[in-house]
Parts: structure tokens; C-alpha cells; sequence
């Protein structure tokens, strides 16, 4: 239940927003069954991009084809089985999946409260370049590196960093008190989830306290800066758009 008065720390803006599980209502998605499915950003809030999270109830499946999208697929908890086309997958906490356009997939075998976050975007080829095909890994056999030479902060770049990709999927980890090094303004656009730990998180020129399980969007040339506090590191993990000249 909310607190009195209709607190809530949820804040949707022109240039950001964001969201906190304690605001989020589930939406029914063709191919989804027996899942709660929570869309956390789209195009309604002015992204350019969608960013969903599915938890699974027992006998929970997602099913479908990426048509003309791109789907980066992160296995927050749990685990469960994945086909994807036509290969068959064990996914565990910590595995990732990037399935480009035109590919069947099937989620199944999950067991209760296993979570998936699903970034979408339309794929944008790049003329005179192969397209990306089906990639599996897992955040540990990927390398946490110092950012910027900050030991403290460090980052995991979870797709290969090559032209033919339009978007990348990383992992930052920041030790207690480690901050990012500079008020960042640019054009690429972000969908984040923390994913543990906590910390402040400015945007625009407003600052916000940030937990384990919120949700924020960055419009392109949104200020942003982050600093981790408490007693244990914080860790999100964040898409931007990449690779591409602007319109």
C-alpha cells in the first residue's frame, strides 16, 4: 500500500523520469502467459525504445517473433529455459540474451517470481554491414572494468562494441561513495534498472534517491550524474542507443 497523502517518489517528466515498483500496474502482452508483465518505459513517455519486466508465475511462458526489433533480454532472478531460433538455452540469474529482428523465441520452464528485463528497440541497419546475429552470455565470464581509470567504479560491456550494433547493454557496479566522474549530457537516450544497492541519481537539475528495483529514462541531453551510498555497492543495468548518426 502507498503511504497516506498519495506519496510517491515515481516522477515522469519531458526529459526523465522515475519509476518505483510501488507504482507499477501490469499490462497483458500478446504471447505472455501466466507472467506479470510490467511495461516500465515506451514511446507514451516519449522514449524512443520500450523496456519491460516479466515475472513469471508457475507454468509461466513468453513466446513470439522480434519482427522488425531487436530485443536485449537480462535474467534478473530465477531461471528458465529459452529458445531461441531453434537453439535451446539455460538461463540462470545473470545470463543475457540479444536476439536481433526475424527471431523466434520461447521463455519457459521458469519457476516462480523468475524475472526477465526486456529492452526493445527497431533495429537501424547500417549500410555495408553484417547483421548481428543471436548472442548468449552471462555477466560473469564478462570483465568488470575500472571507468575512466576509477577502481571504484566499474563497467561491464555486455555486447560486442562494433559498428554493426545500434545499441549497447552495459553493467555499472560503484563501490560505496564512488561516483561517476562528471555531470554527463549526451545523445544517447538510457533505460536503467538498479539492480542492488542504493545511491542518488541526478536528472536534469533534480536529484533523486534510488533503490535496488527503480526504474529511470534519460531523454537524450538529459544531465545525469549517480553516487552510490550505504554499506554495500550499488549496480545497475542500462541501455543506450549507439553507432548511428542522428536524423
Amino acid at each position: 500500500m502507498n503511504d497516506l497523502f498519495g506519496f510517491s517518489r515515481d516522477v515522469v517528466r519531458e526529459r526523465y523520469a522515475l519509476r518505483t515498483p510501488s507504482g507499477f500496474v501490469p499490462s497483458a502482452l500478446p504471447g505472455w502467459t501466466n507472467a506479470v508483465c510490467i511495461v516500465q518505459i515506451s514511446p507514451a513517455m516519449g522514449a524512443n525504445f520500450s523496456q519491460w519486466l516479466v515475472t513469471f508465475e508457475a507454468d509461466g511462458e513468453g513466446r513470439g517473433n522480434t519482427g522488425s526489433i531487436e530485443y536485449f533480454v537480462y535474467l534478473v532472478a530465477g531461471r528458465c529455459a529459452a529458445k531461441v531460433a531453434g537453439e535451446k538455452q539455460t538461463l540462470t540469474a545473470g545470463s543475457y540474451l540479444y536476439l536481433p529482428p526475424q527471431t523466434d523465441f520461447q521463455f519457459n520452464g521458469a519457476g516462480k517470481g523468475t524475472q526477465l528485463l526486456i529492452f526493445q528497440k527497431r533495429f537501424e541497419p547500417l549500410a555495408g554491414a553484417k547483421r548481428p546475429g543471436v548472442i548468449v552470455g552471462h555477466e560473469s565470464k564478462v570483465a568488470a572494468k575500472p571507468f575512466l581509470g576509477n577502481a571504484g567504479a566499474r563497467l561491464q560491456v555486455l555486447l560486442p562494441d562494433k559498428p554493426e550494433f545500434d545499441l549497447a547493454v552495459n553493467i555499472f557496479t560503484y563501490q560505496p561513495g564512488a561516483t561517476l566522474p562528471f555531470v554527463e549530457t549526451h545523445v544517447m537516450e538510457h533505460g536503467l534498472q538498479m539492480l542492488r544497492g542504493q545511491g542518488i541519481y541526478r536528472l536534469d537539475a533534480d536529484w533523486h534517491p534510488v533503490q535496488a528495483g527503480d526504474v529511470i529514462w534519460m531523454a537524450p541531453y538529459c544531465p545525469q550524474w549517480f553516487v552510490a551510498m550505504g554499506k554495500t555497492p550499488a549496480s545497475y543495468i542500462y541501455y543506450k542507443n549507439v553507432n548511428r548518426a542522428p536524423m
